[in-house]
């Protein structure tokens, strides 16, 4: 899964490099609007739906951050 997610967030946002980055909302590699993206790239990449409550920055701030998400949407 952390492979589907790191070429989904490439696709968004090509020139960020997100290995670096601890916080990806702090370091202002994705915004609000780069959110409302990945979570429709997620739903469509891994035939889920994110319950709107779930949509909060810290759900979007890493890469285990995200695949917890997924798992959680998954269930």
């Amino acid at each position: 899964m952390r492979e589907e997610i790191i070429n989904l967030l490439q696709r968004i946002r090509p020139d960020e490099d997100f290995d670096e980055s601890e916080d990806f909302v702090e370091d202002g590699l994705i915004d609000s609007l780069d959110v409302i993206r990945i979570v429709a790239e997620m739903e469509k990449e891994f035939g889920i739906d994110i319950d709107g409550n779930d949509i909060l920055p810290e759900h979007f701030e890493s890469f285990e951050s995200l695949e917890a998400l997924v798992s959680k949407s998954k269930s």
